[in-house]
């Protein structure tokens, strides 16, 4: 009530504030903030390309170290077989088969190496080297197994016991015919004569292949993601100094135009003078208004003090201060609403409940209008159960707004946590575009005739 008081009987003109000079703090907030988002965004880029390098770095060393990890799988799974199947040929002990059909069926060294290669489907090309030593292994296999079916035939080994590749090898007419010792020499020839020999070699060159590719294509990848990282860090650098200059330029800017201002106004107004005209746009209009109503302020403070009286009870303004506000919006031409308010069935509170009951019940709507409404609103109490609300710089446009606030209350008063009765509030509304006019009022009551009508409990606005 104060502040809108104060204003009262201000005719000072105000075409000299229009040519106003100076930088605005929102338009220097506007620059600022967009400037600071611009290269935040930038910064956030920056750090985005140095994840990237970075991950890219990172898979490239796992996919080599994973790569190196199967290339051994691989030789040690094949030179596994081989060494099982050379002892056997060289001792005829089962053991030796059980062990080499291990590898091959449960263990598979080999073939898991290639198949955990298979996610990396952008190596595709290096991976078939690894998959050719495979293939070559593969082949590999025949000539092991004919050669165990040789030394089991040579000592005479019962078949029942061998595994099922080994018993379905049919030898040929000219192996059968071949004694013991034959079968034998022919088998150490197959597993480890030359021939054998250069097998192993084309397994071991198609690894060979595979490490270097793998070698070449994670050292092109290192190059490329130091690249990255290099260049990001760059621009990360050169961002961060920038944003540094701008929040340099900003604290000066915000000392300048508003921290100085704000020392002088304080001491203006702790010396009890006119403000010094300084800061930014919206300081020296600050300034000129406020020099403006300086004189007027002196007078309406003492008006205050002795006629804007409040009620004893519910500690807002009364009947009498309502019409002194009344009076001053009818000068400060501005938009505002007007809100009557009726406790609905409060005398059966009364007689039900008593009079003190009645009196907690008032002090608890008096409360909730405060606290829904703003604190430049004006709250009253009009007499007995009525109340009502005038809210200031507001339009129909916030229809939605004083509808919402109103539910709210409602919501609390029909649903009492404190133990007192249930109540509800009915509201009629009416707006000005002009101050407070002599027909706000009537609108208002017509309004709230309205919501009695149809139930009570709500909200409605004058239409006209």
């Amino acid at each position: 009530m104060k502040d809108l008081l104060t204003k009262r009987g201000d005719k000072v003109e105000r075409k000299g504030k229009k040519n106003i000079k100076g930088i605005r703090i929102r338009t220097m907030n506007y620059g600022m903030i967009l400037a600071a988002c611009i290269l935040y965004a930038m910064v956030i880029y920056a750090t985005v390309r140095l994840s990237v390098g970075y991950k890219d770095l990172s898979e490239a060393v796992d996919h080599q170290i994973e790569c190196m990890q199967a290339a051994a799988l691989v030789t040690d799974g094949s030179d596994y077989l081989t060494m099982k199947v050379r002892l056997y040929v060289a001792t005829a002990e089962l053991q030796q088969v059980e062990d080499y059909f291990t590898e091959l069926h449960v263990t598979k060294r080999r073939d898991r190496a290639v198949e955990e290669l298979e996610r990396y489907n952008d190596n595709q090309e290096i991976h078939r080297f690894l998959e050719m030593a495979l293939e070559k292994s593969n082949d590999l296999m025949k000539r092991e197994v004919y050669a165990m079916r040789l030394v089991a035939a040579a000592v005479g080994q019962d078949m029942e016991k061998m595994p099922p590749e080994v018993r379905e090898v049919e030898l040929t007419a000219e192996d059968q015919k071949l004694d013991s010792e034959e079968k034998l020499d022919k088998a150490q020839e197959m597993v480890f004569g030359s021939a054998y020999q250069d097998a192993k070699a084309l397994i071991t060159t198609n690894i060979s292949y595979f490490i270097e590719n793998v070698e070449e294509a994670t050292r092109l990848k290192q190059v490329q993601s130091a690249q990255i990282l290099e260049h990001s860090m760059v621009r990360q650098r050169i961002y961060i100094s920038i944003l540094f200059v701008l929040n340099i330029v900003t604290f000066v800017m915000v000392i300048m135009l508003i921290v100085k201002p704000l020392q002088i106004y304080i001491r203006c107004i702790r010396e009890d003078k006119m403000l010094e005209i300084a800061g930014s746009y919206e300081f020296k209009y600050l300034a000129l208004t406020y020099n403006d109503i300086y004189e007027v302020n002196v007078a309406n403070e003492a008006m205050l003090r002795h006629k804007a009286e409040h009620d004893p009870l519910t500690g807002v303004i009364n009947r009498g201060g309502f019409d002194q506000v009344s009076q001053i919006l009818k000068v400060q031409k501005q938009p505002l609403a007007l809100l009557l308010i009726d406790v609905d069935k409060f005398k059966q509170v009364n007689d039900g409940y008593g009079h003190e009951t009645g009196d907690l019940v008032l002090k608890k709507v008096a409360g909730l209008l405060r606290d829904n409404f703003r604190s430049k609103d004006y709250v009253a109490r009009l007499g007995g159960d009525e109340f009502a609300v005038l809210m200031v710089e507001t339009d129909p446009q916030q229809e939605g707004m004083i509808r919402e606030k109103v539910e709210n209350i409602n919501h609390i008063l029909t649903n009492p946590q404190d133990g007192l009765p249930v109540v509800s509030l009915s509201v009629g509304v009416a707006f000005s575009g002009d101050g407070f006019t002599d027909d706000l009022y009537r609108n208002s009551d017509s309004a709230l005739y309205q919501v009695k009508e149809h139930g009570r409990c709500g909200c409605d606005f004058y239409r006209g």
